[in-house]
């Protein structure tokens, strides 16, 4: 079952005749692109599910589509007082999750700063969800998922753990990026350690490439550079550069949160729905970096993010 889908498979692939009904999924950045239709998927599947969103109006079509149930709540991941506020609202409603897909996130910005301090890149796709899921790990039923979205672009920056916030040194929009994406596969090594007694396993991912607004900071001109630039990396690797549709981006997600074997995704980086082999070649290619699975790194990166947010999470749940 697992070995039937690839790069070119849909959500409605990789969820032709699975039964959702009883299942309960938490989606974060639901109001456009890959976790609209990330969450939309399975709902249409029987599951119910909750979409988190920064602006919940802009997130109100998405409950008004016809398939299954979804609930929208408030979350700034940009705001640690946001995501603690809603985490305390998920955890006395008290309802069990069977996975959660760390989805939202940004990218190439030029510097910010989140309300909390923290280089904007980092805060949105690292630490916010940090904060979040851990508060919430909890729910998270014995034998669930976290499922957390990367890039290829972690290919481009390791995370520095000793600058995380680009005090020290200069800013560039790539490197931040590729930093971050890498502090989210991290970040599921560790907790995968963590919780893996009690059966929850997680995973990171390379959903691939499609318009899902994830650009919208960069420029016509930026956007032909980073074309040229990727299509030129991936040629020294033998392989080709293809948009793919939004319910293709999607599909590794419900893949790795749904169907695949936890045993075969736990720790690891997946891709085209599939667990992705490591290849420390420079540059954008298919597979994930050995730096981006350093279970190593992954320990110190977490214990340098529970000081950014002044928070400690135990070593099981």
């Amino acid at each position: 079952m697992t070995d039937s889908f690839n790069l070119m498979s849909t959500t409605a692939d990789v969820l032709r005749n699975v039964d959702l009904h009883g299942k309960r999924f938490l989606v974060t950045g639901v109001s456009s692109g890959i976790g609209c239709q990330t969450a939309r998927a399975l709902a249409a599947r029987g599951a119910e599910v909750i979409g988190t969103a920064r602006d919940r109006a802009k997130a109100k079509d998405l409950t008004e589509k016809r398939g299954g149930k979804i609930d929208v709540v408030e979350l700034d991941l940009a705001d640690l007082g946001s995501v603690r506020h809603c985490a305390a609202a998920l955890v006395a409603d008290g309802r069990r999750l069977d996975a959660i897909i760390a989805n939202a996130g940004v990218m190439a910005l030029p510097l910010q700063r989140t309300k909390d301090g923290f280089e904007a890149q980092l805060g949105i796709n690292h630490l916010g969800h940090f904060v979040l899921v851990n508060r919430i790990a909890s729910l998270l039923s014995d034998g669930g998922r976290l499922v957390t979205v990367s890039s290829n672009g972690h290919r481009w920056a390791d995370v520095n753990i000793d600058d995380p916030n680009f005090e020290q040194r200069p800013y560039d929009p790539w490197v931040s990026y590729g930093g971050s994406k890498t502090a989210v596969s991290l970040f599921a090594v560790e907790f995968d350690r963590r919780h893996r007694a009690r059966g929850v396993r997680a995973c990171s991912l390379m959903p691939g490439v499609a318009n899902t607004g994830l650009a919208k900071h960069l420029s016509q001109g930026d956007l032909a550079a980073l074309g040229t630039r990727i299509a030129a990396e991936l040629g020294t690797a033998g392989q080709s550069f293809a948009f793919k549709t939004i319910p293709q981006v999607a599909a590794t997600s419900v893949w790795a949160a749904v169907v695949a074997n936890a045993e075969d995704i736990g720790g690891r980086y997946c891709q085209d729905c599939q667990v992705a082999p490591v290849d420390d070649a420079p540059g954008i290619r298919f597979g994930v970096m050995s730096h981006a699975l350093d279970a190593d790194r992954a320990k110190r990166l977490w214990a340098k993010s529970e000081e950014l947010v002044q928070e400690r999470f135990g070593e099981t749940v």
